[in-house]
Parts: C-alpha cells; sequence; structure tokens
C-alpha cells in the first residue's frame, strides 16, 4: 500500500481546488483511468480502497447525503447528464417555413405587384393586392413554425422522460433508489440483470457479473467484470450476474455520455404514414401543378391574344403587367392549396397529442411510429406476471415436511415455525434468507424495509414472519457462488460455505423442475429419508393444487457439497426437497373488462408466461383470456410443433405456460409471417428483449422491466398495466382515425378548390378565387384544419370494429364516397352562385363582381366550416357527440368564423373583398350549413364492407 502511494505520489498532483473541497483525485483522472482500463494507475492510486478514501466515500455506507457535501462534490466531478444540442428557436422554424418555394414565388409576385400598383395607381390605392398576399404569407408563416416549434418542445421533453431511469445505491448506509441524472462519484451502485451500467465505475463485489458492451465498443462478445478486469462502462448493460459498483465518472466525463451527445434531437424521423403521406402530397401537388399552369394560359390567353391581335404584344402597360401578376398569382395559389403539405402535418400532431395524452395514461412512446402500428395490432401476447396480475405477492399456502398449511398472517407463520422440526425451519429459513436476489435493509426511520422483485419480497416476508434473521444469517454464510434466476432455465442457485466447514448448495424455482432434481426430502420428524414414488406424486399433486388456485407454486431444496473444486460447479440433481410455497398474485382491476374489450375490438389476447400451465390456465379463466374450444400448452409441447401443426394450432391457442424468451420469439415470429398478423407483445426481461425487436409493437414494463427491455421496446407501460395496454390500442386506432378524417376533409377542399378556379377561368375568363382568398382557405385547410381533426380524443367506438389490419387501402371507399359526395355538393353550389348569382342577390353597378366573389368566397369557407364538422365521423350520423369536450375544435371554428368575419368586412382592400349585408351572411351560412345534412344522407349510402388497411398498402 505504501508502495503504491508513494508511486502515486511521484506520478500525480492533487490540483488545489480538489484538495481544497476535501478529495484527493481529480475527475480527469478518474475518466483516463477507466477509459484506458488501466490496472496498473488503480494500483497506484491504492487499489479500490484507495480510489474510495480519494472520493471521500465508503465502500459499505457510500457516499453522504448532507446537502453542501453532494453540491461540492458536483462542482468537482460534474453531474450525470449529457450535453444537449440547444433546442432550435422559434425564429429558426419561422426561416424554414420560409424555403416553401410556393411562398417564395407568392412572395416575388407580392413585391412586384405592390412595386408596379403603387407606381400606376399610387399609395395606398396601389398597395392593397400586394400588401394581401404578403399579410397572408406572413400568417400561414407563423402558424406553421408556431405549430412545429411547439412539436419541438414537446418531443425535447419526452426525450427527458426516457431519462428518468431509477439507479439503486447506497447513500449514508441506506440503501436507495435515486434517478441516474443524480448518480456522482463516489456512490455505490447496485446493479442486476437487465440494469443499465449508469455512469462508470469500478468493481466492488459481485457474482458472476457479465456485461453487454457492444453498444459501446460495437463487440458482441460479452464480458467478464471481476476483481481482476474491474472497470465498467457508462451505458453498457448487465447480461447476467449482480454486483455493486463504485462511480468513478458521470456525464459528459463518460464515452457514453460523449457517445450520446453526438446524437441528435429526437423526433424528426418521419414515420411510415409520414413519409406515405408526403409521397400522396407530392403525387397532388403535380396534379395541382398541371391544373395551375390551365388556368393560367386559360386567364391570360384572352389578353395575350387580344395585344397579339393589335401588334402590341410588346407594349405593356402596368395594368396589363398586373393583370398577367393576379392570373400568376392565382395560379401559384392554385399549387399552394391543391399541395397538402398538410397531410405530415396531421400526422405529427397527431401524434404529438397522442404521445402527450398517452403519457398522462401511463404509457411512454418511445418510438413514434408505435403510435399508428399499436392501432392496426390484432394480437397481443400479453405477460402474466405484474401486466394481469397486480404484482403484489404474498405466500398464502407452504407445503412442508408433507403437510400443507394456510398462512393467512403472521401470526400463523409464527406458530407453523414451532409445528415444524427445527432443522426443517432453519434449512428452510438459510434457503430463503441466502437465495435472494432480494434484501431486507433498515430504512432511514429504523425500520426493516425489503428491496427486491415482488417475488422475492413475498419469501423474505414468509421468512421474516417465521422468526428469521436476513442480517445475521448473511454474516454467518459466506456466498462462494451465485447463478441468478433467469426465464430459461428458471431457478435460482447459490453456494455457501458454511461456518462449521463444508459447502450447501441452495435452489429455488419452478416448482416442477426443481422437485424434478430432488431424490431426498425431509419428513415430519426432521429426518432425510429417500423421495420415494409416493411421496413425489403427492407433491406434484400440491403444486397441481396450489396452481389450480391461481397460486404462483416455488419449490425450494437443498444439497450437502463435499470441499474442494465442487463449490464452483452448481449441481443440477440430488438435492433434498425442504418445500413449496404458493404464492398469491391477484388479477389487477379492470383486467377482465380490458380483455373483453380487445376480442369486441378483433384483438386476440394471448397469454404468454413462464408459470405452471394450471396457474396460467387459472389465471387465464379468471381474466377472459382462457374461453370454450381455446388451447392451453406448454412451452416445451410448442416448441416439439412441426410448421404445418403450428398453423393449426396457434389461432386456437390462447395460453402458453413454462415458456422461455425463445418461444415467446418463436410465437411472435409466427404470427407476423406466416398468419399476417401486426403483433403487441410485453416483456420485462432481459431475455424478452429479442421479442420485443421482433414485434410490430414492443410494450415493456416501467415497474418491473429491466432497462434492456425498455430500450428494445417501442412503448413502455408506466404502470405495468394490460389496461393501460387497451388504452394504446385505443389512441393508436385514434391516431389512424384522426389522420383518415383530416385527408378526408383536405381531399374535399383540394378538389373543389381546384374545379370552382380552373372551370372558372375557362368558362368565365376570370378566378372569383383571389390569391389571398386561397392562401386563407389553404391556412383553414391545412394547419387549422390538421389541429382541429388531429387532436380528436378516442370514443368507445373506436373498440367495437375490427383492427384495421396490415394490408390494404389507406384511402378506403367510404372516405371516397363522402368525399366526392361532399365535394359535388359544394361545386353545385359555388357554380349555382357564379352563375345564378346576381339575380338571387340584385346585384347591379360596378361592385356587383365583387359583391358576388366575395359571397362565393364566403360560401366556400362556410362549406369548409361545417365539412370540418362533417368531417368528425366518417360512418356515424352524429357527429355533434362531444364536440364541445374538444376545446381545440372548437377554438380552431370559432377562431375560423371570427376572422372570415373579419377578413369580409373589414379587410376588403387586401382580400378583395366587400362588406356583405345581413341577408348575404345568413345565405352563405346557410349554404354552408346544408353542407351537413347532405353529408348525413351521403353517409347512407351504403359501399363495400370495412376494408383492412394500415397505412402501408396502396392508396
Amino acid at each position: 500500500m505504501c508502495s503504491g502511494l508513494s508511486l502515486q505520489s511521484s506520478r500525480y498532483v492533487i490540483p488545489e481546488d480538489v484538495r481544497a473541497a476535501g478529495f484527493q483525485i481529480d475527475a480527469d483522472e478518474l475518466t483516463s483511468m477507466v477509459e484506458s482500463r488501466d490496472t496498473e494507475r488503480l494500483t497506484e492510486h491504492g487499489q479500490l480502497g484507495g480510489i474510495a478514501d480519494k472520493l471521500t466515500t465508503s465502500l459499505t455506507d457510500g457516499i453522504s447525503t448532507c446537502e453542501d457535501l453532494l453540491v461540492q462534490r458536483q462542482e468537482i466531478y460534474g453531474v450525470n447528464k449529457f450535453a444537449e444540442s440547444e433546442p432550435r428557436s422559434f425564429w429558426e422554424f419561422v426561416w424554414d417555413a420560409l424555403q416553401d418555394t410556393t411562398l417564395i414565388i407568392l412572395a416575388a409576385c407580392a413585391f412586384v405587384s405592390l412595386t408596379v400598383g403603387i407606381a400606376t395607381e399610387g399609395w395606398p390605392n396601389g398597395s392593397h393586392d400586394g400588401i394581401g398576399i404578403f399579410a397572408s404569407i406572413i400568417l400561414v408563416v407563423s402558424v406553421t413554425a408556431t405549430s412545429d416549434y411547439q412539436q419541438s418542445l414537446q418531443f425535447r421533453d419526452l426525450d427527458k422522460e426516457k431519462r428518468k431511469i431509477l439507479v439503486q445505491v447506497t447513500r449514508d448506509g441506506f440503501r436507495q433508489r435515486t434517478l441516474i441524472d443524480d448518480l456522482l462519484p463516489g456512490d455505490v451502485v447496485h446493479l442486476a440483470v437487465g440494469d443499465q451500467v449508469p455512469a462508470d465505475g469500478v468493481f466492488i463485489s459481485g457474482f458472476s457479473l457479465l456485461l453487454d458492451e457492444s453498444s459501446l465498443t460495437g463487440e458482441s462478445e460479452p464480458v467478464d467484470v471481476n476483481e481482476d478486469k474491474p472497470f465498467l462502462s457508462s451505458g453498457t448493460k448487465v447480461l447476467d450476474g449482480s454486483g455493486q459498483m463504485l462511480v468513478t465518472a458521470v456525464g459528459m466525463r463518460t464515452q457514453w455520455g460523449k457517445l450520446m451527445a453526438a446524437l441528435t434531437e429526437g423526433g424528426n424521423d418521419e414515420t411510415p404514414l409520414q413519409v406515405k403521406l408526403s409521397g400522396v402530397a407530392n403525387i397532388i401537388g403535380k396534379i395541382g401543378l398541371f391544373f395551375a399552369v390551365l388556368t393560367f394560359v386559360v386567364l391570360s390567353q384572352e389578353l395575350i391574344g387580344q395585344k397579339y391581335h393589335d401588334g402590341l404584344l410588346l407594349s405593356w402597360s402596368g395594368d396589363d403587367v398586373l393583370e398577367i401578376l393576379n392570373h400568376f398569382a392565382v395560379a401559384v395559389t392554385i399549387v399552394v392549396v391543391a399541395v397538402p403539405e398538410g397531410l405530415p402535418l396531421a400526422v405529427t400532431l397527431s401524434l404529438a397529442y397522442a404521445m402527450e395524452k398517452m403519457m398522462n395514461d401511463k404509457a411512454l412512446v418511445r418510438q413514434l411510429a408505435a403510435c399508428e402500428t399499436m392501432g392496426s395490432a390484432t394480437v397481443i401476447c400479453s405477460d402474466k406476471t405484474g401486466t394481469l396480475t397486480s404484482n403484489r405477492m404474498t405466500v398464502v399456502k407452504a407445503c412442508i415436511c408433507g403437510n400443507t398449511v394456510e398462512v393467512n398472517g403472521p401470526l400463523v407463520p409464527s406458530s407453523l415455525s414451532s409445528k415444524l422440526p427445527e432443522v426443517a425451519v432453519e434449512t428452510l429459513l438459510e434457503s430463503i434468507l441466502t437465495n435472494t436476489g432480494g434484501e431486507v435493509v433498515i430504512d432511514q426511520d429504523g425500520k426493516q424495509d425489503i428491496i427486491g422483485t415482488p417475488t422475492e419480497t413475498a419469501l423474505l416476508e414468509f421468512a421474516l414472519s417465521l422468526g428469521g434473521n436476513y442480517k445475521r444469517k448473511r454474516q454467518e454464510t459466506k456466498i462462494v457462488k451465485v447463478e441468478p434466476f433467469n426465464s430459461v432455465k428458471k431457478r435460482m442457485t447459490v453456494i455457501l460455505e458454511l461456518p462449521e466447514g463444508g459447502y450447501r448448495a441452495h435452489c429455488k424455482g419452478a416448482a416442477e423442475i426443481v422437485l424434478a432434481a430432488c431424490d431426498k426430502f425431509i419428513d415430519g420428524s426432521g429426518s432425510i429419508v429417500p423421495l420415494d414414488e409416493k411421496t413425489a406424486n403427492m407433491l406434484n399433486d400440491t403444486i397441481e393444487t396450489f396452481s389450480s388456485e391461481a397460486l404462483r407454486t416455488l419449490c425450494l431444496a437443498y444439497r450437502g457439497l463435499e470441499d474442494g473444486s465442487t463449490q464452483e460447479e452448481i449441481p443440477l440433481q440430488g438435492y433434498t426437497f425442504i418445500g413449496i410455497v404458493g404464492i398469491k398474485d391477484p388479477v389487477r382491476p379492470g383486467v377482465r373488462e380490458s380483455v373483453a374489450s380487445c376480442r369486441s375490438a378483433g384483438i386476440a389476447v394471448k397469454m404468454v408466461t413462464g408459470d405452471n400451465i394450471n396457474t396460467a390456465k387459472a389465471i387465464a379463466c379468471e381474466c377472459g383470456i382462457l374461453t370454450d374450444g381455446g388451447l392451453a400448452i406448454e412451452g416445451a409441447e410448442f416448441r416439439e410443433k412441426t410448421p404445418e401443426e403450428l398453423l393449426e394450432l396457434i389461432p386456437k391457442m390462447q395460453v402458453l405456460a413454462r415458456s422461455s424468451p425463445l418461444d415467446k420469439l418463436a410465437l411472435v415470429k409466427h404470427l407476423r409471417t406466416t398468419s399476417n398478423e401486426v403483433v403487441a407483445v410485453t416483456g420485462d426481461g432481459t431475455n424478452d428483449a429479442p421479442a420485443l425487436r421482433e414485434a410490430d409493437i414492443g410494450l415493456a414494463m416501467g415497474v418491473a422491466g429491466t432497462e434492456v427491455a425498455k430500450e428494445s421496446a417501442d412503448v413502455v407501460i408506466l404502470d405495468d398495466n394490460f389496461s393501460t395496454i387497451v388504452t394504446v390500442a385505443k389512441w393508436g386506432r385514434s391516431v389512424y382515425v384522426n389522420i383518415q378524417k383530416f385527408v378526408q376533409f383536405q381531399l374535399t377542399v383540394n378538389i373543389v378548390a381546384l374545379l370552382v378556379n380552373f372551370s372558372s377561368a375557362c368558362f368565365t375568363g376570370d378566378a372569383p378565387l383571389t390569391a389571398v382568398q386561397l392562401l386563407w382557405v389553404n391556412m383553414i385547410m391545412d394547419t387549422l384544419g390538421a389541429l382541429a381533426l388531429a387532436t380528436e380524443p378516442p370514443n368507445d367506438n373506436l373498440m367495437e370494429k375490427a383492427p384495421v389490419g396490415r394490408t390494404g387501402k389507406f384511402i378506403t371507399n367510404v372516405m371516397w364516397r363522402n368525399i366526392l359526395g361532399q365535394s359535388l355538393y359544394q361545386f353545385t353550389i359555388i357554380w349555382y352562385l357564379q352563375s345564378q348569382g346576381r339575380y338571387v342577390f340584385g346585384l347591379e353597378g360596378s361592385k356587383a363582381d365583387t359583391v358576388l366573389n366575395t359571397i362565393i368566397f364566403n360560401a366556400f369557407v362556410f362549406c369548409q366550416v361545417f365539412n370540418e364538422v362533417s368531417s368528425r365521423e366518417m360512418e356515424e350520423i352524429n357527429v355533434l357527440k362531444g364536440m364541445l369536450e374538444n376545446s381545440i375544435f372548437v377554438g380552431v371554428l370559432t377562431g375560423t368564423v371570427v376572422f372570415q368575419f373579419i377578413l369580409v368586412q373589414f379587410l376588403g382592400d387586401f382580400a378583395n373583398t366587400t362588406p356583405l349585408t345581413q341577408l348575404q351572411w345568413l345565405v352563405c351560412i346557410l349554404f354552408g350549413f346544408l353542407g351537413m345534412p347532405i353529408a348525413a344522407m351521403i353517409k347512407l349510402i351504403s359501399v363495400e364492407p370495412h376494408e383492412e388497411h394500415d397505412g402501408y398498402g396502396k392508396l
């Protein structure tokens, strides 16, 4: 030790600020040592104990939680946060919006119009058209930028939610959970299978600790961590074993921190549906461009033809230029209206809104596309424990020394211990208290607290009620080797070095598996006797009885080992049976109703569990998953089936018990590829990661799930509740249907606007809707329409229809019926007004055309307002149900009507409108309103039944 310190003093100089703060090593030295895996430098600093001393921490008690000391530690070593890119400012989004080519062309038109207009007509008369277009462009850009900016902030908030990871640490001698962001050098962190290593550090102690460093190094080979290879890197994952580490570097001083800082801000990737709809927008845009060119040619041909006839083709007055500019502006604006840039915007708005609401409903969406895909789910493969059940476990029955007893409270276990042979009780307590992944600690109030999984907690509570002393037992025995529980072996084993000498293996796990490894048992007198066939059958009957009562069954056994090398090997057979415990894990409230809701929605629910088949069947019946004619099979039988047999079996299979993660993966693959199902799968363990990645939607458990499982998932269910999964499915359907509603609404506006201006240009030589008016319509249609329709909350009707499936059309026959019917009505109304409006309203004089065009514009806008209401339901007649509960929808409608009134009555010079009379307003509103009963009647026209689709097939 002394020589190590002398070497250290000759090579390393402690910075003054570090020394003044009470530490003896700085952050750069610690970072360099761990990154370079420099064991020599670790030795120079006095090995693990020396580093702990220099960090002013204890390897057993951790750091002090004194606020001043924590702040001091942060100042010297930093915090466990990654450097984030600066959020984009609002003005950057304004700049992005200004890059739109059509808006740039319109701005150029506005500038020329302004210049020529003022030159020919003077100020302010000649400025109205130009300023009107400029004002419309500013409004479009402002609304677009505001929407994009708000979404950017929302995605940053969601990214922060993903960082809310809890870590087990020891501070002030007490085991506690703390946020990963609050970790500091000197912290003692406890690691278990599935955890992400939260910071750089040095190994303190543990058993069979195996790390996956592929995310950092790219190497797929797992890495052992022990006293000889003691360095751990942030961002790696625990594949096996358990251990404790001393944190040495956090945040941006870790390799993982530097890597994460290089990643771009989340929320920028387009989802599959956004990509598809962007393509649709391009196609429609090209059609719009074609009509725009034709419209410009038709509008301009009379003027150019007249000039050609008069020989004045090269002689142009200011009025002529303004006329051509107006024609060009109308043509460009037709392109603006025709290009449905609101389609991808609607997807983003709907997804962002749904993600925020789902967070309130205890679901964190990690991948945007999951919102879309969940609406298409046809099968949910659900875990049992903690998802369908409450994960609040209690030992309620036990079979020890061949006697079965009910355990209903603390008095019964204590009296139970007096009725059993002392050796049986002592062996049972030793088995539970040493062969556990849990821990009994003293909290800050001096009370006993149990840390561990619900199963471990139930067992430890049982042991404590029998009079067990966790701390004393752990001090008496030395654990030599640990084989942690995993879902493949379905058992956990430890090897102890006994105080009196010798070694003993304790094994616990799936009752029938551990019992099959036993050849002896402790009888009623405390003697160890051979396990004969009669006793084995009796114990198997007990397991079946416990399981049929929906109890989780665990068997505990032990085996004495000889001295020598045997203690390094985990024995598979030759155990002595100690006992069986039955653990009650009640079904969560509301699960049965949620399963019924899935069934009515056409979503099949399959339970995939590692539990005993009888337990699984009992719980599945209680949840309503296992029905008459449904099958429940075990993983072993499932694995033996041929692909042809699986094709017939899987549609009927509702429960897969005693399954391994590979069984779950095989089931998901078969459902997706062979059965063409859209599969959602739940998972909580590290071994579930492949199935979560393979599924269309991976759902990780937020409470019981490991960090590995969460990172592999698309959605994290924060309360581990099956009912939340159903809520996610409902939101997924809502997102999809909302986008369909918007597409239906927008295509109607597109078709009518194109037909009105083009046909009018052809037959009258004029366009009734000007550039400014079309820009306002575009605002209603794109941004405001997306905001109103894409944020509709889900209703219960969504879960009464079949799922949308994997293949088919996005725009259904129902949508085309509504689009074409409404377009025909609106086009008829506009043409009626254009051809008969002068006579109907008695319009005469120089302002007759302006009044008529204003009426046409006003009627057209109110047709869109009421069609927006009709679009709330694609098949239902009652479109008003729940409308007032959607404040966004009501706000958009109100804002549209108010601004339309201002535009018509007070901004005539800029919008090419003139104030209308009360009668004229009434007629415009009436024409718009009539679109609603027309829409209702159109919905009565029968079309082909609901088609399966998911947005990835043909349009």
